[in-house]
């Protein structure tokens, strides 16, 4: 029986991307050698890492705009440490906007390095939506916001425009909607959400904004360092990057970011309309602010937990639960999910009802 897999990370990965890949961990571009016991300085991943570069700055229309792609590793989690590191001066403070679990954690990596202002926090009201009209510090280096929150299933709609740099933590959404990426100096997400499996960071940056900190920063958090290194500072998880590849060219075949933004609204629009047409559930997150990628929902009757549960887990789809500061369902719709997964919870939803 097909799997439906919602799960919110490590999350789905389109088919035909993990048969490539399985097929490369026996014989990589039949050469008789496995991916992974080749030389990350091989002529055959040079390559590899140089594609999956260029798709990078070519599906975000950045190519040739003064922007690096690099993969590293560490997650958004040690990104939180390389972003004040790299771009808050001596002395200096920036602005962070806290709209969940990542960017709290962001933000106390930030007080190590100098003066945090929180502009505005969602905190009140468990996260549940995106706060607005709140002002940005003319002082900043630079402002931080996290696009996407997946435990909460909220998605900010859009960016404020200051004079301070833009941070943006895109860990799970980046590739799933059409944006003018050019507004921002730094992004990143972590690889395991749409682009391929956990182990591989992603960062986009733009190359004037570094190096103006008077920070030393240590050699592995610098992303100059990793810049003149092509991301081959020290060895690259080679796997991570091969697959990110693979998928990053799967997306580009299927009409790249735009291509994949109209999938990815049909399947949102088709579970939200049955959260709230059918009377068994409610939605988590305020309706304005709700994430494409993840949608969180309860049952308005705790009694039907048990049914619902075995229903769902015989119509085999995985990976709903939502997370326990939430409770209730989560449903990761990630760029690889397919619209007929989205149908099959559809179904179930609409057969309880029933």
């Amino acid at each position: 029986m097909k799997k439906h897999n919602f799960s919110a990370g490590p999350s789905i990965l389109p088919q035909e991307v993990l048969q490539k890949a399985s097929e490369a961990i026996l014989n990589f571009n039949d050469e008789n050698l496995s991916l992974i016991e080749i030389s990350h300085r091989s002529p055959a991943f040079v390559a590899v890492m140089e594609k999956a570069s260029n798709l990078v700055l070519e599906l975000l229309n950045l190519k040739n705009k003064g922007y690096s792609a690099l993969f590293l590793q560490g997650g958004a989690s040690l990104e939180f440490l390389m972003t004040p590191y790299n771009l808050m001066k001596e002395g200096g403070k920036a602005a962070y906007l806290d709209t969940g679990a990542w960017s709290s954690k962001a933000i106390k990596e930030a007080k190590l390095f100098g003066d945090v202002e929180i502009v505005a926090s969602s905190k009140d009201k468990n996260y549940n939506y995106i706060p607005k009209g709140f002002e940005i510090p003319v002082d900043a280096d630079y402002f931080h916001c996290t696009s996407n929150n997946t435990i909460y299933g909220t998605q900010m709609k859009s960016f404020p425009k200051n004079d301070s740099l833009l941070v943006c933590d895109m860990s799970s959404d980046i590739f799933s909607r059409s944006l003018d990426f050019s507004q921002f100096d730094l992004i990143y997400a972590g690889a395991q959400k749409n682009m391929g499996p956990a182990g591989a960071t992603l960062v986009v940056v733009k190359d004037d904004v570094l190096g103006k900190t008077g920070r030393k920063i240590p050699s592995m958090l610098d992303y100059q360092i990793h810049i003149s290194k092509d991301s081959m500072f020290n060895t690259p998880p080679v796997f991570a990057v091969y697959v990110s590849m693979l998928t990053l060219q799967w997306l580009k075949d299927l009409g790249g970011v735009a291509g994949i933004e109209k999938i990815n609204n049909t399947k949102a629009a088709l579970l939200y309309n049955e959260i709230d047409s059918n009377p068994l559930f409610k939605g988590v997150a305020e309706k304005e602010d709700r994430s494409n990628m993840n949608a969180t929902f309860v049952l308005t009757d705790e009694t039907l937990k048990d049914k619902f549960n075995a229903m769902c887990k015989a119509a085999g789809l995985s990976g709903i639960n939502g997370h326990r500061s939430v409770g209730g369902y989560r449903a990761s719709m990630y760029n690889a999910l397919p619209l007929e997964s989205v149908q099959a919870l559809v179904n179930v939803m609409k057969e309880l009802n029933k």
